[in-house]
């Protein structure tokens, strides 16, 4: 018999019931509550981890809530989806949730308990991939740590409680590579939590969650076991009895209450931050009167974590060391996918209504068998495993693709990127399933989510057009690397590693993720040689890292000597066609379409000599008849990518760089097999690298234009340099640019960028290209004919007699690649500026979500020192007190100093702190001079 969840009228909990399926009764939205910034991410055993972290120039989304498009209907589902019914369930196992019964939103008891709804999914301040100890910008960071503005809106919150979508596939606390390997690991999870700032502590949060667990769910109270934190010696840190024994009078039997080391029990945010210890509750799916206390934190399948409890009362300095926070504070976190397999009575989170829609619909689209929820040597051939892989990363593709994550090459574009791949090779190889699998389980992911989501319903297509487009696109590719492995494997000697320059040209060539080289590799029971894989990877990080040093020669295989030079032009060999690297153009969906290239090898390049033939594992310049491969000059990098041999598909040569030496264009490739002259090739170049040079190469020719508009003719180039990451511009200067002129120059460019004027290119006679009137042009040499690159107005136009045309836009002579349109810029930053010598200075700018993330750690830390300024304007009598407001005023000065943000506002931020520290310093003065007063004569009067 249905029927529902007891409504108490004290309910004891401070998180928002269960999500996204089985819905409990919730309360109305309460009027006027604004909707909160929620909290750091968490994995999906509820464990609050830090933010993530760059690593390796790819930061990982690693436990960060997704970006602040992810909005959910405060509290979370749409009242229609309230019934609250659940099926029965036998006892003593926790009643069975049915479809659709768990509530986002906080029940209404829980109101009564004070807790305000936050919103869900916000991103911090800084931006969702970067941690708070690189940017200090955490939404509750201010009241963690009391430097909160006291008049905000912030301050004015004790109680809040949220639901929030959460990605954790990458970074230090990694769980992509086990998801698929057991039931209950996610890369997208969805995470209930309640806070309190200095408001109650653990005595009431740990009442709270047992009542909530015990009596609201009815979950039977001998399966559940806590644990609690035991103590550091090294750190100087005690158990936390304190929270034991809250425990202990709550009734859980002292064989349940467990201490743990810091690796279980401590929680950081990052290396410096607010952290403090934490009580986690974990339950037994087994139960039957067993103890299951051996069992708990051992990775064990049948006793899992659902709840963490962090108590916040420390802070983690710069130097190491932890001091007491002002306040303490209360943040926790329960997987709504782990808690609903406990409310549901199951063994595994993929067999709840979360999953199951998913598996049906993947078995109606594949030939595999259905899934029957095996693990490890019972799943043979890895179906159930692939099952669970695909049921897991489209929810997550989903999520992300609709709050503007797009598989891409860098930081969590890159992480969606690999998900994506993992799941279409498995959808491909284990599955049996034909191309398009994947993208036709969007519609049943909405019908799971989209209620709770009802963005993802408004994206389906979207969703559905994107991961095919990328499916299609690594299908390619999976073929190709699937070929290399086997054929490589045939050739290896028994019992050895795979060769690492092999894996190295997957990884770099083919976008294959590390972990899938190595599961593809598993499959065929051999294993990579990990330590040469490692460093050719160094290797790569340091060619990345900058050129030779200065006067360490150039590279051998790239810089053709005059010799060489002069043996080429004797033999005839013709200078390289190099115009194909312009053959692209701007399809649907807004993307760039770039087509490969067919050339002839014409000559090798080793050691300073010309070669007719290299060997596998050297690498060397390869000279081409023509190329699409953008050479570096003018400022801009070279081009990425691979090129293969036609008739043999399987063998990939990675362009590592491109230059240009006397016409001769000189790709630097390691090659992996033998590569001789009149080999037949195609060439790939990287895409994602070549379309964030183009974008930036653009956007200097506006930042260009946007100067000289603001300081004058006078601001003449001086020179510049265009990567994927960024652009700098030096230029003519009489001082420094000031506040009013970085804004100015900005909203110049902005728009510009807004007006999507078209970029025009046309190649036209030396001669007559100088006779344009405001062309912008450096001292450098031109080829004749030269490229002619125009904003908004046809060349034709501006080469016209008297025409004024440049005058008015930005008209340069470039031979760089660049976009269609200005539009596609989205954003520029001016982040630094500086002068480099007296007269000349130097810009750096960002662009698109660069920029965008920048303008975001700006108004974030102007909020931080708006907030200092306000209490330093409080009377302050205390010594210590103010003492502290000045180190928190050299503290920001710092940050402020090396934080990545628009130029203008980190003067304006640095021009107050200077005035607030001076304002310190005299306060503590006079300070002290009235304390020695006093003590000189007591019978003195403060005043």
């Amino acid at each position: 018999m249905a029927r529902r969840f007891p409504t108490v009228p004290r309910c004891p909990s401070a998180v928002p019931p269960p999500s996204c399926v089985s819905r409990l009764p919730l309360a109305p939205p309460l009027p006027g509550v604004p909707a909160l910034p929620s909290a750091v991410g968490r994995h999906g055993c509820g464990r609050p981890v830090a933010a993530a972290a760059a690593a390796g120039g790819a930061v990982a989304l690693a436990l960060q809530p997704l970006p602040r498009r992810c909005r959910l209907p405060v509290g979370g589902a749409d009242p229609r989806r309230l019934p609250a019914l659940l099926r029965g369930a036998p006892r003593p196992p926790p009643p069975a949730l049915g479809p659709r019964a768990a509530p986002r939103r906080p029940a209404p008891s829980l109101r009564q308990r004070g807790h305000e709804p936050g919103a869900p999914g916000a991103a911090p301040c800084a931006g969702w991939h970067l941690s708070i100890a690189d940017a200090s910008h955490f939404q509750f960071k201010p009241i963690f740590l009391g430097t909160v503005h006291p008049r905000s809106e912030l301050a004015q919150h004790r109680r809040v409680v949220n639901s929030q979508k959460c990605v954790r596939a990458g970074g230090k606390h990694n769980d992509l590579e086990d998801v698929g390997r057991d039931t209950y690991h996610h890369t997208f999870f969805e995470m209930l939590g309640n806070w309190s700032f200095g408001d109650y502590f653990k005595e009431e949060a740990c009442s709270m969650a047992w009542e909530l667990l015990t009596e609201v769910y009815e979950i039977p109270r001998d399966r559940l076991y806590v644990t609690y934190f035991g103590g550091d010696p090294s750190l100087g840190l005690s158990a936390d009895e304190e929270c034991r024994d809250v425990w202990l009078r709550l009734g859980v039997p002292a064989s349940h209450v467990l201490p743990f080391s810091l690796k279980d029990n401590f929680w950081e945010m990052g290396d410096t931050g607010p952290c403090g210890p934490c009580t986690e509750i974990h339950y037994d799916h087994v139960g039957g009167g067993r103890n299951a206390a051996a069992l708990v934190n051992q990775g064990n399948p049948d006793v899992v974590e659902i709840w963490n409890l962090v108590f916040m009362q420390y802070s983690r300095e710069v130097e190491g060391n932890l001091l007491p926070l002002p306040q303490h504070h209360v943040d926790t976190g329960m997987g709504l996918e782990r808690l609903v397999t406990v409310l549901q009575n199951k063994r595994s989170n993929y067999d709840t209504d979360l999953f199951t829609p998913i598996l049906d619909a993947i078995h109606k689209g594949c030939r595999a068998p259905r899934y029957q929820g095996l693990v490890g040597d019972a799943d043979v051939g890895h179906v159930n495993m692939a099952y669970r892989v695909v049921a897991d990363h489209v929810r997550t593709l989903c999520v992300c693709i609709t709050d503007g994550i797009y598989p891409g090459f860098s930081g969590a574009e890159l992480v969606l990127r690999r998900i994506l791949r993992r799941a279409v090779r498995f959808c491909s190889e284990v599955l049996q399933a034909p191309p398009g699998l994947l993208a036709s389980l969007v519609p049943t992911v909405v019908e799971v989510l989209g209620d709770a989501y009802p963005e993802l319903t408004r994206n389906a297509n979207q969703i559905k057009d994107i991961i095919n487009e990328n499916e299609a696109a690594f299908l390619s590719s999976l073929e190709r690397g699937r070929r290399i492995i086997e054929r490589t494997v045939q050739q290896m000697e028994p019992s050895t590693n795979f060769p690492a320059e092999v894996a190295w040209s997957l990884y770099g060539s083919l976008g294959f993720p590390r972990d899938l080289i190595d599961l593809m590799l598993e499959e065929k029971g051999i294993s990579l040689d990990s330590a040469a894989f490692n460093e050719l990877a160094l290797e790569d990080a340091k060619r990345k890292a900058g050129g030779p040093q200065a006067g360490q020669p150039g590279n051998t295989n790239t810089q053709l000597d005059v010799h060489s030079l002069a043996q080429l032009r004797s033999s005839s060999v013709p200078a390289t066609d190099d115009s194909p690297k312009y053959a692209y153009t701007l399809g649907r969906h807004g993307h760039y379409e770039f087509s490969p290239c067919q050339a002839t090898v014409l000559m090798l390049y080793r050691d300073q000599s010309l070669q007719k033939e290299v060997g596998a594992g050297q690498r060397c310049g390869v000279i081409l008849d023509r190329t699409n491969f953008y050479a570096e000059q003018g400022g801009q990098d070279s081009d990425q990518g691979y090129m293969i041999r036609l008739g043999q598909q399987d063998v990939l040569f990675p362009v590592e760089s491109v230059h240009l030496c006397g016409g001769y264009v000189i790709h630097e490739v390691t090659a992996v097999e033998t590569l001789r002259v009149g080999d037949q090739v195609q060439l790939f170049v990287d895409e994602v690298q070549r379309l964030a040079c183009m974008t930036n190469h653009t956007a200097t020719h506006l930042l260009n234009f946007a100067l000289r508009h603001v300081l004058g003719d006078s601001a003449e180039q001086r020179g510049s340099h265009v990567t994927a990451e960024r652009l700098r511009f030096d230029f003519d200067a009489k001082g420094h640019v000031t506040v009013e002129q970085l804004q100015q120059v900005e909203q110049v460019v902005q728009d510009l960028i807004k007006k999507n004027e078209v970029v025009h290119m046309a190649e036209v006679p030396l001669t007559l290209a100088r006779r344009v009137r405001g062309l912008r042009a450096v001292d450098e040499g031109y080829p004749d004919p030269v490229r002619i690159v125009s904003l908004g107005v046809p060349v034709e136009n501006v080469l016209t007699c008297d025409s004024k045309a440049a005058m008015q836009t930005s008209v340069e002579l470039c031979c760089g690649t660049h976009l269609l349109r200005t539009g596609s810029v989205e954003d520029l930053a001016i982040v630094s500026e500086r002068q480099l010598v007296r007269g000349i200075s130097r810009v750096i700018a960002v662009t698109g979500g660069q920029a965008k993330e920048a303008r975001e750690v700006g108004q974030c830390l102007a909020m931080e020192v708006d907030s200092v300024s306000l209490r330093m304007q409080q009377r302050i009598t205390s010594i210590p007190e103010m003492q502290n407001l000045s180190k928190e005023v050299g503290q920001l000065t710092q940050v402020v100093a090396s934080t990545v943000m628009p130029q203008w506002q980190r003067k304006e931020l640095q021009t107050s702190l200077k005035a607030l520290q001076r304002t310190a310093n005299t306060a503590i003065k006079k300070l002290e001079l009235q304390q020695v007063l006093r003590q000189q004569h007591p019978d003195l009067q403060p005043g």
